[in-house]
């Protein structure tokens, strides 16, 4: 029988880090299979969708429903069923002492003993840092046009970026808005041959080399932004209903680099064992959601990979 290093009563049987669709769908599979577990619920609780005004792509809501209250129900849910929900950040995850078992450092001090860890900390849209953008985040600033492009609909789309997910989302919102332009700071795009060619081909879109953001302009929503060519020096103010930026996503993995093996964005590497999927490069710690994800990047897809990781981290548990 395998040891945990610590009085079994004071041992959880997973600590999940991170309260998103991941983490929390995680929780409800581990206390209905009657496992002791805590949420780590990280420095934005309910995760990215709760800066998406309203999510109509989840099933189950005919009408759609708020990004805020999405997450809020399924925490409320997740209490429900008894699981704790505590507030904080987690600094390191180490071995216990003893033949297994974690400990999960939270940045105030706090030692949480488990058996088995759940990293479902997502990723981040990374953001221009530009006056406006925050306040405006929701109310037409965006950092997800399968989440959002349907809100705008004949209207003109402005998206900043280069690479591959820049012309992939301006192709997408071609769809939806009556323009769609491409701002980029440089002269050429960073992304494949492939994408090129798509955005190239798609006539509502309509690509400005040399320029950048440096403010979103608007009282309750966005009207205008004021922007910057890097070659001419000439500002200016253009109008816009929507501003998606798409310069890159950065995953909630720092605190795990010197604990899990990473990839080289930074997402967390796990199908390393085909018997449990989602455990990473450390037997006992498993990974779901954005944090993991390079492609899907949905919240549909982040809960499935929380139900898969609550599943393996029990099927790991009783093999041990």
């Amino acid at each position: 029988m395998l040891k945990w290093g610590m009085e079994e009563k004071s041992v959880y049987d997973s600590v999940i880090i991170g309260s998103g669709p991941a983490g929390l769908t995680a929780a409800i599979y581990q206390i209905r299979a009657n496992l002791k577990t805590v949420v780590i619920a990280g420095n934005q609780p309910g995760g990215q969708l709760t800066i998406t005004t309203l999510v109509d792509n989840y099933p189950g809501f005919p009408t759609g429903i708020g990004g805020v209250k999405l997450m809020m129900d399924m925490q409320t849910q997740v209490r429900n069923l008894g699981v704790e929900i505590k507030q904080g950040l987690v600094q390191t995850i180490e071995k216990a002492e003893g033949n297994g078992g974690f400990r999960v450092i939270l940045t105030d001090g706090t030692a949480l003993a488990s058996k088995t860890v759940i990293v479902g900390t997502g990723a981040q849209a990374r953001w221009l840092g530009i006056p406006g953008e925050k306040e405006l985040l929701g109310k037409g600033v965006s950092g997800c046009a399968t989440c959002d492009g349907m809100f705008f609909r004949n209207k003109v789309i402005t998206v900043v970026g280069g690479g591959d997910t820049a012309c992939e989302e301006a192709v997408f919102l071609s769809r939806f808005g009556s323009e769609v332009r491409l701002l980029h700071r440089r002269e050429t795009l960073r992304a494949t041959q492939t994408e090129q060619k798509r955005l190239l081909e798609t006539p509502k879109v309509k690509i400005m080399w040399n320029t950048e953001v440096k403010e979103v302009i608007g009282k309750d929503k966005v009207e205008s932004i004021k922007i910057f060519n890097n070659q001419t020096n000439e500002e200016s103010t253009m109008a816009t209903d929507g501003l998606f930026v798409a310069i890159g996503r950065v995953p909630e993995t720092a605190f795990v680099k010197d604990v899990v093996e990473l990839k080289e964005q930074g997402h967390i590497k796990t199908k390393i064992d085909p018997r449990f999927p989602t455990m990473t490069s450390v037997p006992g710690i498993f990974a779901a959601g954005d944090c993991v994800d390079e492609t899907y990047r949905q919240a549909i897809v982040a809960a499935g990979e929380g139900c898969k990781a609550a599943l393996d981290a029990e099927r790991w548990m009783m093999e041990q």
